[in-house]
């Protein structure tokens, strides 16, 4: 059972394949899937979501009431009358169901048990998965194409300044630019990450203020399919200018690093296994992982990540050995300050020998 918003539930948007912004009450009992929701909802339920049963939310009330109108009946009357119609005793929940609804039902004699994952199945995607998944991937790369023609049409200034439509070029402008092509391509864009320079070294630093020529700068686009749901995610490091020899060469040895995961990546390789490897190559470059003055340079964050109706789902990169049908982003990076950050992220699909690379976007570097 869940009591969710599908907007805010990836379980509850998997199983219903429905977008519905308030909570809902939805479980499966005796191989049936129900969905209790208001009038608001429940006539466009019927028509698109993927449920058995449906009951009407103002029905139950209205018995509750018993012709009191004035009587409040909450969404845990509704679901304690729901489950005791059919007498339910005992129901599996996410780890993230509300505490306040877990208590009412054990006090009307319903014990609650927490299962996680909730729905295991959702590790491995299914071709319309990974189709939907694709389609967020274009939109990313839709965003990605907007900023490098705005890098491109951008002047550099005596100051190392970058002039775009008469205007200093920041971090925020070039994000709304990012932003804009994703929506009109139909996607949901959140938090996207246009850092240059030092702030390029803090991962899921946003960035901020003026950009500057001749310093990396990392683009990292994560959409969301406004009509589906899924995700896609795809990261780019680029220098509008002439980046210096160092930078240069920490971006070939990043790109090299994530040619030698892909190679290896396929059903059955360990996962940690590959990680250290990455590690390990970029130390023997020259990059090792430290702390310096209490912060991080190196490469310390993940290899990659699963995705699919949320940006991160599992399973973590290094968390096992790979499965046909998974999908995994490939983004290793290096950071150090007195260079600057680089990450190259591509989306990939595991297969039995290989992997599908979903993403179309070449590694561009020097605009």
């Amino acid at each position: 059972m869940i009591v969710a918003a599908s907007e805010a539930s990836a379980d509850l948007l998997y199983t219903t394949n429905f977008f519905v912004p308030d909570e809902m009450i939805w479980f499966e009992h005796k191989g049936k899937t129900h969905a209790v929701l208001s009038p608001l909802e429940i006539d466009r339920a019927r028509a698109t979501a993927s449920v058995d049963i449906f009951i009407a939310a103002d029905v139950v009330m209205n018995k509750l009431r018993q012709g009191d109108m004035r009587k409040k009946i909450t969404t845990a009357d509704v679901l304690v009358e729901v489950l005791t119609r059919k007498a339910i005793k005992q129901v599996a929940v996410p780890a993230a169901f509300p505490l306040h609804y877990a208590r009412v039902l054990e006090k009307a004699k319903i014990q609650v048990q927490v299962i996680e994952p909730f729905f295991p199945e959702r590790e491995i995607k299914s071709a319309l998965e990974i189709a939907k998944i694709t389609v967020a991937q274009r939109q990313a790369e839709v965003g990605l194409s907007r900023a490098l023609e705005v890098l491109k049409a951008a002047t550099i200034t005596k100051t190392k300044g970058l002039k775009w439509s008469g205007v200093f070029l920041t971090s925020e402008i070039l994000r709304g630019e990012i932003d804009a092509a994703v929506i009109k391509a139909g996607g949901l864009p959140a938090h996207t990450i246009v850092a240059g320079g030092k702030q390029g070294c803090d991962p899921h630093e946003r960035g901020y203020g003026p950009l500057k020529a001749h310093q990396s700068i990392i683009l990292d686009i994560f959409p969301r399919d406004q009509q589906t749901g899924y995700f896609g995610d795809l990261s780019r490091s680029v220098v509008k200018g002439k980046p210096s020899e160092a930078l240069r060469k920490l971006h070939s040895t990043v790109a090299k690093g994530q040619q030698l995961v892909l190679d290896q990546m396929r059903e059955g390789v360990d996962g940690l296994r590959l990680h250290d490897e990455v590690k390990d190559f970029f130390k023997k470059e020259g990059y090792p992982t430290e702390q310096r003055k209490s912060r991080w340079v190196g490469f310390f964050h993940g290899t990659g990540h699963s995705l699919g109706l949320e940006i991160h789902e599992a399973s973590r990169f290094g968390a096992g050995r790979f499965k046909a049908g998974q999908i995994m982003t490939v983004e290793p990076g290096l950071y150090y300050p007195e260079i600057g950050g680089v990450r190259i992220e591509d989306l990939v699909v595991i297969r039995k020998k290989g992997i599908k690379n979903l993403t179309l976007a070449p590694d561009v570097f020097e605009v």
